[in-house]
């Protein structure tokens, strides 16, 4: 797509950081930035039977002060940039999620402003992150992440567009990419059938020969359409989720699917991308596939 990134302003701290970020993310691209700032029906505020006027001056100065700074921040970050800014009646999730539509990639930070102040994730990140049309990316963890591309290889159909994206982002940043694909012997696959004694007897190294296949396949033909890109493959043993997050504390990005291999196929959203938002040292970019 060739839409400008999006990104979600709210004048949170988050989203500032969020608003840099994307910035950046558009010039490398090459195409412009959207400020979109949403907001719903404020009705809890507004006392029964008093007239609201969203264009009044009280509201429009309180909508325009956190846009004029993401602007501003904007600029600094990524100078001659195209940037447009919006505001929208809406609930911010489903806003951003018409915008996602249009967008080659939507930005949001970890944490808005909300009386839930104690979240680690906000509601909107969490939500678009599985209902997004196109990736996006939740700024989160340290200020100014270093290292590699971490891509989260889980070798199901669903995750394909994950893996291609980090090859482009890794190609685009100039940075290596670390593939990563973990697995443990108690989710071993049967080998013959029902008959197999489970958790009794497994072969190790067939397992491992497994998994290294699944590795290899899932990287197929990437490496040949980005030959500048450096691929450190890494096939770990260990807690799927606990491992993936531990290495997110020597990345610059991490990508993962949106779903992947799992008994409950209709949750948007996996156990270990949910794990990766909440709990990622470095910002993470969740991305789902048209077959979900």
């Amino acid at each position: 797509m060739n839409g400008p990134v999006v990104v979600g302003v709210d004048g949170s701290p988050s989203s500032m950081t969020a608003v840099e970020v994307a910035a950046r993310e558009a010039a490398l691209r090459g195409v412009g930035l959207r400020l979109v700032h949403a907001f719903g029906w404020p009705a809890a505020h507004v006392p029964p039977g008093a007239p609201w006027n969203p264009t009044g001056p009280g509201l429009r100065e309180l909508i325009d002060g956190p846009l004029t700074e993401a602007e501003r921040r904007a600029r600094a970050a990524a100078p001659g940039i195209e940037v447009s800014r919006d505001v929208v009646v809406g609930e911010p999730v489903m806003v951003l999620e018409i915008e996602s539509r249009t967008a080659p990639l939507v930005v949001v930070g970890s944490r808005g402003l909300s009386r839930f102040g104690s979240l680690l994730l906000g509601s909107t990140a969490g939500h678009l992150a599985a209902h997004a049309a196109c990736p996006v990316l939740v700024v989160r963890g340290r200020t100014q992440p270093a290292g590699p591309v971490l891509l989260a290889v889980d070798g199901s159909p669903a995750s394909r567009g994950a893996v291609e994206f980090a090859f482009a982002q890794a190609s685009l940043h100039g940075m290596d990419l670390m593939a990563l694909h973990a697995w443990h012997t108690r989710t071993e696959r049967a080998y013959d059938g029902p008959a197999d004694p489970p958790f009794v007897t497994y072969d190790e190294d067939r397992l491992r020969d497994e998994e290294e296949r699944v590795l290899t396949e899932a990287l197929g033909g990437l490496g040949e359409k980005y030959p500048d890109v450096a691929v450190d493959r890494r096939l770990v043993r260990g807690r799927i989720r606990h491992t993936l997050v531990e290495a997110t504390a020597e990345a610059g990005l991490v990508v993962v699917g949106a779903r992947g291999l799992g008994g409950f196929g209709g949750l948007l959203l996996g156990s270990v991308s949910q794990a990766v938002l909440h709990h990622a040292h470095c910002p993470v970019v969740v991305v789902r596939s048209g077959e979900e």
